[in-house]
């Protein structure tokens, strides 16, 4: 499982990306809500290199492709062959003894081959030595990239936290060279690519909407008031996430997104409930009055419902913001719906108490 928080630090020189990744972290283990603090590159592995003096092995017709198979033998041995038994095949390696490959010296004291056909120690043209290297490299858009994780304490979101470590690297940014960053990573980037691809297609789910609404309503301008009753949760959202400290990421979007439509069909309900009034001869005004009335318990009850049943999984890290969104503006937007609604309603189509209409009749 990837860790919750993650940033990645990239830029073109692997040793100057370390050093500022070092740096970050250094600064994520200060804070209290992250654990295991690491970074993908892993800890730094000893190699042995060669150091190869060029202008002595032209001189001596030693080519570098020579050097590097000599090595190979000498240390890792080189494949010459293969061995059947039964139905598997066995690599045939040839390879220094131990007793003369434990050494630096003994390396030193291998031969390789020249253009003359002589062999020359290998110590001639060339100098050992130990060095210290990454583990593992990494990298992100033909840069170097180092990505600095860990988990944080229970109870909390890896966007939280995130969001509380990404002011801090605002030092570190400020000193960078050109051509190195550092960038969100982990779960709270590709919630940004969810909620881009949401956005992408939202122009068609809106439009699906508002043509359902259509063949349920046979109004344009009823529908056009159903939709906008459509945010009428946002400050309950946004309420609910604020007072129980959840962010706003991917999973609260869909939350979002799943609310407009119990609104919505909230709001169905209750101007269909008007409709049918006034076909059966009520006073528009007073059709307005006895739906509210009348819808109000099945409304209550089936957002009262909906609010229990996600009180469960508020408590879940990863599905709680949606629950906690859904939650909020639900009991928000219905209590909108049944109080704001009946207005919209009577002012969209200038509705006027029923004594009004039958003074204005009878002038």
């Amino acid at each position: 499982m990837p860790y919750p928080v993650q940033f990645r630090v990239v830029g073109p020189d692997p040793a100057q990306v370390r050093a500022y990744a070092d740096e970050v972290k250094a600064i994520m283990r200060q804070n209290p809500n992250m654990r295991g603090v690491n970074d993908n590159w892993n800890e730094a592995v000893k190699v042995l290199r060669l150091e190869v003096d060029q202008d002595k092995a032209r001189a001596l017709g030693v080519t570098s492709q020579s050097i590097a198979q000599a090595a190979r033998v000498f240390n890792s041995g080189s494949t010459i062959g293969q061995f059947r038994e039964g139905d598997k095949l066995i690599d045939i390696v040839l390879r220094q003894p131990f007793e003369e490959r434990d050494t630096l010296t003994a390396l030193a004291n291998g031969y390789v081959p020249t253009a003359s056909g002589r062999s020359i120690p290998l110590g001639q043209i060339a100098k050992a030595s130990f060095a210290w290297e990454p583990g593992v490299l990494w990298r992100e858009g033909r840069d170097y990239a180092a990505t600095v994780q860990g988990d944080i304490v229970d109870g909390l979101q890896g966007a939280t936290v995130t969001a509380q470590l990404d002011p801090l690297f605002k030092p570190i940014r400020e000193k960078m060279l050109p051509g190195y960053r550092i960038e969100v990573a982990g779960a709270v980037e590709e919630s940004s690519k969810g909620q881009g691809s949401i956005a992408a297609g939202a122009p068609l789910m809106l439009f699906i909407m508002f043509t359902l609404l259509m063949l349920q309503l046979h109004s344009f301008s009823r529908s056009v008031l159903v939709f906008l009753t459509g945010p009428m949760g946002i400050a309950g959202v946004a309420a609910a996430l604020l007072l129980l400290n959840r962010p706003f990421g991917f999973v609260a979007l869909l939350g979002v997104i799943a609310l407009m439509g119990m609104i919505m069909r909230n709001s169905v309900i209750l101007i269909d409930q008007i409709e049918h009034d006034r076909e059966r001869g009520v006073a528009t005004w007073d059709a307005i009055v006895e739906a509210a009335v009348r819808r109000f318990r099945p409304i209550i009850l089936t957002a009262a419902a909906a609010v229990l049943a996600m009180i469960p999984l508020s408590r879940s890290v990863f599905w709680g913001p949606m629950a906690v969104a859904i939650m909020g503006g639900l009991i928000v937007a219905t209590a909108l719906t049944l109080l704001a609604l009946p207005a919209m309603y009577a002012a969209w189509f200038r509705v006027k108490p029923a004594r009004e209409e039958r003074l204005a009749a009878s002038r």
